[in-house]
């Protein structure tokens, strides 16, 4: 059986892609932070994404001695200069809650009115690491959407609530978990991630 550590501790990451893999037939072990002991924070210090999650990557394959699967990814606002980018998770601050995020955004875009003019776009960045050849498996997903004036739904996380994919008239939190691994970056990251590592 094949084991992959997923580098995240974010509970919302980790279910997405268990629930992405539990229809696919590939036997995968996914071990996550809380099969070991003393499992490495990594600081997020590049400047992409990519950068972000090579990093994750590589420490947490280093760690545990098995492929590890990272991603890094975040919500580009085209009226705020593409922020908040790398700094999604914490745009609030360092211990920001999800909510605070959601709230710091939706006050920095108040003046921002049409919904035209409230696009934005998830970006997810992926990486596989062997902890003997280095990296050997990277891809990125992109949904595009708009950023929504109110929170709707309770079935996502980070900002979810406030995003609107393209093509429908509901929030990344309303949808159920198969619609949004169809269309969202995380999802699409996966599917190229899957065609990899199908024939692994």
């Amino acid at each position: 059986m094949l084991e992959i550590v997923i580098s995240s501790r974010n509970p919302g990451k980790i279910d997405e892609i268990k629930a992405f893999f539990l229809s696919s037939g590939k036997d995968i072990r996914w071990l996550t932070c809380r099969d070991f002991k003393n499992f490495p924070e990594v600081a997020e210090a590049g400047s992409t994404f990519f950068e972000n999650a090579k990093l994750k990557a590589k420490a947490v394959s280093k760690f545990t001695n098995k492929l590890t699967l990272a991603d890094d990814s975040g919500l580009a606002v085209d009226c705020l200069n593409k922020k908040p980018g790398i700094y999604s998770s914490r745009y609030a601050g360092k211990n920001a809650t999800d909510k605070n995020n959601r709230d710091k955004l939706l006050k920095e875009m108040g003046n921002v009115k049409k919904i035209e003019d409230r696009s934005a776009r998830f970006i997810c960045s992926m990486v596989l690491w062997d902890p003997k050849k280095g990296l050997i498996f990277n891809t990125e997903g992109i949904c595009e959407g708009k950023i929504g004036t109110a929170e709707k739904g309770d079935k996502g996380f980070g900002y979810d609530p406030i995003f609107i994919p393209e093509g429908f008239n509901r929030t990344m939190a309303q949808l159920d978990q198969e619609e949004k691994n169809k269309i969202s970056h995380r999802g699409k990251a996966l599917q190229g991630f899957y065609s990899f590592i199908e024939n692994f």
